[in-house]
């Protein structure tokens, strides 16, 4: 795993959580929801590939490949 995906992940989660906060402090608590389930997709959608060379990897070692 890269180094460079958490920092992009913690990158991500400290933006979503300034604008959740700003949105909230402005009354708007459905765009900060909106806001935090945005982020939440990015950052799966970053790492979905490494999920899959996780499977990838245990269905080598076990034999089930």
């Amino acid at each position: 795993m890269d180094i460079d995906l958490i920092f992009k992940v913690a990158g991500i989660g400290i933006i979503v959580a300034v604008l959740n906060l700003v949105l909230k402090r402005a009354e708007r608590e459905e765009q900060a929801m909106l806001t935090t389930l945005a982020g939440l997709i990015v950052v799966l959608m970053l790492i979905i590939n490494e999920i899959q060379d996780l499977f990838d990897t245990v269905k080598t070692v076990f034999g089930l490949w």
